[in-house]
């Protein structure tokens, strides 16, 4: 009869245990595959094209100031080369963004699974990917317009902006949030010139798309941070999260998304007041937004994953057909509930 000792006995519990795979110790890769054509694929990021439904709203907001431009029979082409130049140049920016992150990734729970950091992505052919898709990108840019040609490249710059060094905004504290949500307002530049207009939008709406993007992106920080629980960890990974703590994320949103409200409501004061029965929506959708934050391994860390989110995507959704509804939509009696009260007069 085999005798089983007590510490054999833990030793095969141990064994029969599968752990759920964990991040690689510093500056070590558990594995390096050889390039392949997936991977290269999967750092183009064409899942995040979705993203670019923001260009919708500058396109939506155009016409409504002028519905004229829809008679234009060049806009289903312009919008066509439009959608798909922003969706390239967007890829040129998250090619280099994989690979210069790459040993940051390796100190993250879940990234250090990636195409570069596990090997799967050849660097120099990642480099030309990069400029190839600018080029492709910027060559449609230039068939739908001057305007929005100019639009792509400032796109493109900021890419390089955030993830280049020696300026890599996105190690500073609160500049990596703000460079990396203009792309927001970019957007939205660029359905305003795939309208066929090259007047420059109303500032304030800008603005406000840009508090906006500033808010979503503070939340993707803040549930990040909390997901890695560990400051020391997190600042391996981040750099800015070396200064970030959850109170400091928390009210920098505050701070964005008072702000994106403050400059909406000058907006739609000023060209488009019936939008004002939209803020109760908006607010909603914000406040769906950050309760995912604090939920466990939140979604919120990759919008690509959001539309899981029932209760979001029903926000949403509502809010965009309400808006939407609202852009063309005249209702004379908010003019006269909202008229100002002047005190004083006899």
């Amino acid at each position: 009869m085999n005798t089983v000792l007590p510490e054999q006995k833990v030793k095969q519990e141990r064994v029969a245990v599968s752990p759920e795979p964990v991040a690689p110790q510093v500056g070590h890769v558990p594995s390096r595959p050889r390039p392949t054509l997936k991977g290269h694929v999967y750092i183009a990021r064409i899942d995040h094209w979705f993203k670019n439904i923001f260009v919708f709203p500058g396109l939506i907001v155009a016409v409504s100031m002028d519905p004229s431009l829809l008679s234009d029979a060049n806009l289903p082409v312009r919008l066509f080369y439009g959608l798909l130049s922003i969706c390239l140049v967007a890829s040129s920016n998250y090619v280099i963004n994989e690979v210069l992150d790459a040993p940051h990734d390796r100190q993250h729970p879940t990234k250090w699974q990636r195409p570069v950091p596990s090997g799967q992505v050849s660097i120099p052919l990642a480099y030309i990917q990069w400029i190839a898709l600018m080029v492709m990108g910027l060559g449609l840019a230039w068939q739908v317009s001057t305007h929005f040609l100019m639009t792509m490249v400032v796109l493109w710059i900021m890419g390089c902006i955030y993830n280049i060094p020696p300026l890599r905004s996105k190690d500073l504290p609160y500049v990596d949030v703000l460079s990396e949500a203009v792309n927001n307002p970019l957007r939205m530049l660029a359905g305003w010139f795939i309208s066929g207009v090259s007047v420059f939008p109303p500032t304030s709406l800008l603005l406000s798309y840009w508090m906006i993007g500033c808010f979503f992106m503070a939340m993707k920080r803040f549930a990040e941070y909390r997901h890695i629980a560990d400051p020391v960890r997190a600042a391996s990974y981040r750099q800015s999260f070396a200064f970030y703590t959850e109170p400091r994320l928390l009210v920098s949103i505050m701070f964005y998304g008072s702000s994106a409200m403050l400059f909406f409501g000058a907006f739609l004061i000023r060209y488009r007041f019936e939008l004002i029965l939209s803020f109760p929506l908006i607010a909603l959708v914000m406040a769906v937004y950050l309760s995912l934050a604090f939920k466990e391994n939140s979604a919120v860390q990759r919008p690509e994953g959001l539309y899981r989110e029932p209760a979001l995507m029903g926000t949403v959704i509502a809010c965009t057909i309400c808006m939407g509804v609202l852009m063309f939509l005249d209702i004379p009696v908010l003019y006269e509930i909202f008229n100002p009260t002047v005190l004083g007069s006899k």
